[in-house]
């Protein structure tokens, strides 16, 4: 075992493990990918998805034994701490696929009392996020401050919709509800990547529906780490999480149940 990796803390082995997955990733891209399809023909996986998750699964394994894991593409192991580490190992895999910018690897660590830090690397722009549980967001180690508080008609709005959900009124309708009121609206595909841009004040809100731990835990962790809300709720027999600033988030919840 490297002695390095072994004498980090949670925090820095995150901010690790995430770079080298994403580099992973991106090596096996330039050298040849080919896809499966999963649920539709926008939700794929690649033989990347799987070498990265394994990466950071056999690390923490090693690491951080008695730590429970759970990994997108099925890495499991059963926690004996109390903690948990949650693995996006390509988080936006469509855009990977396509040589778009918008994709990273992800991280979260829970444990009994919530959430306790998130680490996002996307290396198309060379960025690196960590925050937590009193370790605020930071972007390539230097802190983003905290989020200033705007309503919802003066930010962006980062969200997504299936296509194929659309003739749904329960899902179409909140959600029409919920983007009017943005002064602006941006789909990028990759959670994890929105949720840092959230924490950077870049976007002011994100909401979506139906979303998986591993696609919420660690941008919404940034989030809050910046001084932003986040919050889930149940809409018409969906749940929809709703991340940024605290104004922009309580007007979109409110338009989502309104």
């Amino acid at each position: 075992m490297d002695d390095h990796l072994a004498e980090l803390d949670d925090a820095a082995l995150a901010a690790t493990l995430t770079r080298d997955a994403a580099r992973l990733a991106a090596r096996m891209r330039a050298e040849g990918l080919q896809a499966q399809h999963k649920t539709s023909i926008s939700d794929v996986v690649t033989a990347a998805d799987h070498a990265a998750e394994e990466l950071v699964a056999g690390m923490l394994a090693r690491l951080r034994p008695d730590d429970g894991i759970v990994g997108e593409e099925g890495a499991e192991a059963e926690s004996r701490s109390g903690r948990t580490w949650v693995i996006d190992p390509v988080d936006g895999t469509y855009n990977f696929l396509s040589g778009l910018g918008t994709w990273c690897s992800a991280l979260a660590l829970r444990d009994r009392a919530g959430l306790v830090l998130g680490a996002v690397h996307q290396p198309a722009v060379d960025e690196a996020w960590l925050g937590g549980r009193d370790l605020p967001t930071t972007l390539n180690d230097s802190p983003v401050g905290d989020l200033a508080d705007l309503p919802l008609a003066e930010v962006a709005m980062a969200t997504y919709l299936h296509p194929a959900r659309l003739p749904d009124a329960t899902l179409r309708e909140p959600w029409l509800a919920a983007i009017e009121g943005a002064a602006t609206v941006r789909m990028f595909g990759s959670g994890s990547c929105d949720l840092a841009a959230v924490a950077a004040g870049r976007i002011g809100v994100w909401a979506q529906q139906a979303v998986p731990e591993w696609d919420w835990l660690p941008g919404a962790t940034l989030v809050t780490a910046a001084g932003g809300r986040t919050e889930q709720v149940e809409v018409r027999g969906h749940v929809w999480s709703v991340a940024g600033r605290p104004t922009a988030v309580e007007q979109v919840l409110a338009a989502l149940q309104s």
